[in-house]
């Protein structure tokens, strides 16, 4: 009877480890699972904070092309703005003169929709190059100072604090 109950005591003892193993086995890959799914669950973070940055770059660059695209159009405007205030500057009767006066002031209610100013320049100002082109220099005269506006040759515009086009202007040297 003892040889049977060695017998039986070496049966149960595998399969109490077997069990055991088995156990240890559902642990071990439970702790894969978890860790497989934590780094999946990072990357997943990973990934959608990438597409949000890129859709908010790709929003900034389409609004930035959108703004370029505008300012470039405008710019190739200016020179009919510019041209009409050479007709009014020449024009002799109050008549036409009143006309393109109008039509100076419809151009620029237009440009202001766009969010485009003129630069505000006038004769005797300190030369600015931020907003200012010199394209013709003056000697000074008695009683004027280095660097001065002496006369405006193109008016300047800006949209915010982008200059769409320098104001051409005459210095004193």
């Amino acid at each position: 009877m003892s040889k049977k109950k060695e017998i039986n005591e070496e049966q149960t003892e595998p399969e109490v480890k077997v069990e055991e193993t088995a156990a240890e086995l559902d642990k071990s890959e439970l702790e894969k699972a978890q860790a497989l799914a934590e780094d999946y669950k990072r990357k997943w973070y990973s990934v959608s904070a990438e597409y949000d940055n890129y859709r908010k770059r790709n929003q900034t660059a389409v609004s930035q092309a959108y703004a370029n695209g505008s300012a470039e159009t405008l710019l190739k405007l200016l020179p009919v703005a510019d041209n009409f205030g050479y007709a009014l500057d020449s024009a002799s009767d109050e008549k036409t003169r009143s006309g393109i006066d109008k039509v100076i002031k419809s151009f620029l209610t237009i440009l202001s929709s766009f969010g485009v100013e003129e630069i505000p320049i006038s004769v005797g100002d300190k030369f600015d190059e931020s907003v200012m082109e010199a394209v013709l220099d003056f000697p000074c005269e008695e009683g004027e100072e280095p660097n001065t506006v002496k006369q405006i040759l193109k008016k300047g515009y800006k949209s915010g604090d982008k200059v769409i086009r320098y104001a051409q202007v005459a210095v004193t040297i």
